[in-house]
């Protein structure tokens, strides 16, 4: 049996985008996820630790991969990246970033229903 994919998103604060992706993803067969943010204010920070664990990391802007990039040159140096390009325009719980988010994340990964 094959081990889950293991999902990082991330985006500036961890309130809004990365949180409600890895909720959409809690309860994915084939999948764990997790959620960070770049910004000193976040939720929950992004480490070195969670960029090791992750598979994949998924952010929402090319800025936070920029950061990333930076920020840990040698645990980003391998890692599989998507970039959504998805803004900080939504609300917490807004159905249309549940919407959009699956729609972009349709395109690397399976869905959620």
């Amino acid at each position: 049996m094959e081990h889950p994919t293991k999902l990082l998103f991330v985006c500036s604060r961890n309130q809004v985008r990365s949180k409600t992706a890895e909720e959409l993803y809690a309860q994915v067969p084939g999948y764990e996820a997790r959620s960070a943010g770049t910004q000193p204010e976040a939720r929950i920070k992004v480490t070195e630790g969670l960029l090791g664990w992750a598979d994949v990391v998924v952010c929402m802007e090319k800025a936070h991969l920029h950061k990333l990039r930076q920020k840990y040159p040698e645990a980003m140096s391998e890692k599989d990246t998507v970039v959504l390009h998805l803004p900080d325009e939504f609300a917490y719980g807004d159905p249309d970033l549940s919407d959009e988010l699956i729609a972009r994340l349709s395109e690397y990964f399976d869905v959620p229903d």
